[in-house]
């Protein structure tokens, strides 16, 4: 069944990826059994999380980038989402796990060590901190994020992580027309410019869903990111 979820899936949104299904069973089962001993998750039954977690985080590959050797963060991961399934489908992400919750970081490094995954690793920070990180500060090629916060808050937190030429990728909802309005100053401000704005459905049942491609044009002012309190006070 979960193969057929995620052949289906891919094949509806014309995505063309090359699975090892044992590595995504292997995954669940360790998310699954992970999340009797730490909250990871609300969604667990199989077949929802293969179609909101699974094949959800491989809508990326919409975006052309996603297929090629980068190195990617994963904003906010919480269970690993979508950096798990991403390096999964793409070994050759360089994948770096960034999260504020030690305990769900545990729970990924235990994941990549049992199933014995390279060039991926986690990392407990908060966004902003990793920003104004010398060692982290625009390195990335990549970084995307799911259900951290809206969008004027989290290209606050991103946008600095990411290298001018760089993408930043954000998976948002049906209320996305309304969030890439309210961020327009702050994706400007942080050196950022809209590409495109994916918009689709994650199954017939009008799951919708959008992928707010971000390109980093220029160089992220030195002041970005301020503390998450003034972030969330006061967004750009």
């Amino acid at each position: 069944m979960s193969r057929q979820i995620l052949d289906q899936g891919l094949k509806d949104q014309a995505i063309d990826l090359d699975l090892n299904y044992q590595d995504f069973e292997k995954f669940y089962k360790l998310l699954k059994a992970g999340n009797e001993k730490t909250d990871l998750t609300n969604i667990i039954e199989e077949e929802e999380a293969y179609i909101k977690h699974f094949l959800d985080s491989l809508c990326l590959f919409k975006v052309a980038e996603f297929y090629e050797e980068k190195k990617l963060v994963d904003i906010g991961t919480g269970a690993g989402f979508p950096g798990l399934p991403l390096k999964l489908a793409n070994p050759n992400l360089d994948i770096t796990l960034l999260d504020s919750l030690k305990k769900r970081l545990n729970f990924l490094d235990s994941v990549i060590d049992q199933m014995d995954l390279k060039n991926i690793h986690t990392i407990h920070m908060r966004g902003e901190d990793a920003g104004k990180d010398p060692k982290m500060r625009e390195s990335f090629d990549l970084a995307t994020s799911r259900a951290v916060s809206r969008l004027n808050i989290l290209v606050e937190l991103a946008l600095p992580l990411v290298k001018p030429g760089g993408l930043f990728v954000a998976m948002k909802g049906k209320n996305v027309d309304q969030e890439v309005q309210e961020a327009e100053k702050a994706i400007k401000t942080l050196g950022g410019s809209l590409k495109e704005v994916i918009k689709f459905n994650l199954t017939k049942d009008d799951n919708q869903r959008a992928l707010v491609v971000i390109e980093k044009v220029k160089a992220s002012p030195k002041k970005y990111p301020r503390a998450y309190g003034q972030i969330k006070k006061r967004p750009l």
